[in-house]
């Protein structure tokens, strides 16, 4: 019993301490800096997600706290100036492209899952498409958890936030319809 009590107290510490991740910015992973999200900032993002009882709530309650954690580390990091797309941030400190979000968004999906806080699916590694020879996009990527006496085959969404200014929740989609090329317009 001493035993079970050493290890809910380890726990509870592990999951209810402030959390470092890190952030890639300036194309390519070029530069990367370590962001530490508050105790504080990890309850409202477990509030966010907690709303959502099932796997199509947690997508949206997703895309919310994945723009709240890039908002917060926008105030810690460069990445404040980052905007949709490639080009209106161009040659700008803190600019990133699909490899920076790709990356990050998966990196923050892993500590929500590491955190318990995804009930309804799980953190896969990043995906890419591409279109034609030189259209290359990446994108972090979810799948959902199914019941064990669930038919069929678990959905695939990308969680694409390079579609969006910093801090705007993420664009959340369908694997499949991402593939095919659609997303918001971004001029890129």
């Amino acid at each position: 019993m001493r035993l079970l009590g050493c290890f809910l107290l380890l726990w509870s510490l592990t999951v209810w301490a402030d959390e470092q991740v890190s952030v890639c910015f300036n194309y390519g992973c070029a530069a990367q800096a370590e962001v530490v999200y508050s105790n504080r900032q990890l309850r409202k993002i477990g509030r966010v997600l907690r709303v959502a009882d099932d796997a199509a709530e947690e997508r949206d309650a997703i895309a919310v706290a994945i723009g709240h954690l890039l908002g917060w580390a926008g105030k810690q990091t460069p990445i404040s100036a980052d905007r949709g797309g490639n080009y209106v941030d161009d040659e700008v400190s803190g600019r990133m492209d699909c490899i920076d979000h790709s990356t990050t968004t998966t990196r923050l999906l892993q500590m929500m899952e590491t955190r318990g806080l995804l009930r309804f699916h799980r953190v896969l590694e990043p995906v890419m498409r591409q279109r034609y020879l030189v259209l290359i996009h990446y994108s972090a990527l979810i799948e959902e958890v199914l019941p064990a006496n669930a038919g069929g085959e678990p959905g695939r969404y990308v969680v694409d936030s390079w579609f969006v200014d910093n801090g705007q929740p993420a664009v959340v989609m369908p694997l499949a319809s991402w593939l095919a090329g659609e997303g918001p317009n971004v001029g890129d």
